[in-house]
């Protein structure tokens, strides 16, 4: 009968010491559960912060790369209203260069023609003197002389002017300076040279003011 006893005690603490293990298992597992979704709300709170530092990191590098291209633009803006200022200060005074360079063209051109026109009149005064003089005497040496006085004052004031004759007879043929109205064959001449002059030609620098009309030996 006590060996019964006995024998009942160690069943019953051999299931009490199984069931301890069993309960503190399933412990270990509960912990380990709690464990694990305590890490995952860690982690998920750690992602949202790293997401949420990312984001606020990103807007802070867009809204510093957004300040640096508006001041780059009002850079660029500036120097475009510099350059703009400077064009139309410039156009004014190439528009004011053009009204003056215009006035003094014009201012020159009457400068040169009362110098060609006072340079002639004592040659007209000489003229108007000749004729009178015709008119007065039946002299026809004094007329001849005060003919050849004009000529000889036309030419000092074509000489004044920086205007020549051009040379024609005994030179050869130039259609830059010439004009050839006539042509003659003839042995004693040279081929292509002027024989003969009907009109004087007149060169002022490098301008032909008037070609000399000439005869031509082929």
């Amino acid at each position: 009968m006590e060996k019964k006893d006995n024998l009942s005690k160690e069943l019953e603490q051999d299931l009490n010491e199984e069931n301890l293990a069993k309960d503190l298992e399933n412990d270990n597992e509960t912990s380990k559960v709690r464990n694990a979704d305590n890490e995952a709300e860690t982690d998920t709170e750690t992602s949202a912060e790293n997401t949420c530092e990312s984001e606020q990191s990103s807007e802070t590098s867009s809204c510093d790369e957004l300040e640096k291209i508006k001041a780059e633009l009002e850079e660029k803006t500036k120097k475009c209203e510099e350059y703009f200022e400077r064009l139309q200060r410039t156009a004014a005074e190439f528009d004011n260069y053009k009204k003056r360079t215009a006035r003094e063209k014009e201012a020159l051109y009457l400068d040169a023609t009362s110098d060609i026109v006072a340079a002639f009149l004592p040659v007209i005064d000489n003229i108007e003197r000749a004729l009178e003089a015709a008119n007065n005497t039946a002299n026809a040496d004094s007329l001849k002389e005060g003919i050849e006085l004009v000529y000889r004052q036309i030419q000092d004031v074509l000489k004044k002017l920086d205007v020549e004759v051009i040379q024609a007879v005994g030179n050869e043929f130039d259609p830059n300076l010439h004009n050839a109205v006539s042509h003659i064959d003839d042995e004693n001449y040279g081929s292509n040279v002027v024989v003969e002059e009907f009109q004087k030609g007149y060169i002022y620098k490098d301008k032909v003011i008037r070609y000399s009309m000439v005869k031509v030996a082929n």
